[in-house]
């Protein structure tokens, strides 16, 4: 599956996401994952571990669909905690380079008061385009 990256000329360079992204195949909607394991248990009540875990679910679910994070275009996140976030960047871009890579798809980030699930603090859904077949 090959993706490609938009960035209008002229534009600053975007830093840790992508503007726009182009892709052709099956598009896989992953529904929100939290940072809870495949038994639905919080291992961790921090929030780099929850969002380490809620991007190794996203990748799980690509893989268990015949993809790799590489086919991820667009990931949206919904955070209850922008401070925390925004401390955290250094942490938070180590975490997702150990889970991602150095691949940064489209994304959204939106602050939101809370979650369903009351011990998780974020929440991030994912789309992937994958390979025809």
């Amino acid at each position: 599956m090959t993706t490609m990256t938009i960035h209008p000329e002229g534009w600053k360079p975007a830093k840790g996401y992508a503007n726009g992204t182009v892709a052709e195949g099956r598009v896989l909607f992953v529904g929100g994952q939290i940072g809870w394991t495949a038994d639905q248990v919080f291992e961790t009540h921090d929030f780099i571990g929850q969002m380490k875990q809620a991007l190794t679910n996203i990748a799980e679910v690509v893989r268990a669909a015949g993809g790799e994070v590489t086919d991820i275009t667009r990931l949206t996140w919904y955070v209850t905690d922008k401070r925390e976030y925004l401390a955290r960047q250094k942490e938070i871009g180590a975490a997702y380079r150990e889970i991602m890579g150095y691949h940064f798809p489209a994304m959204t980030m939106v602050v939101v008061a809370d979650l369903i699930e009351d011990e998780a603090q974020l929440e991030i859904e994912a789309t992937a385009v994958l390979a025809a077949g």
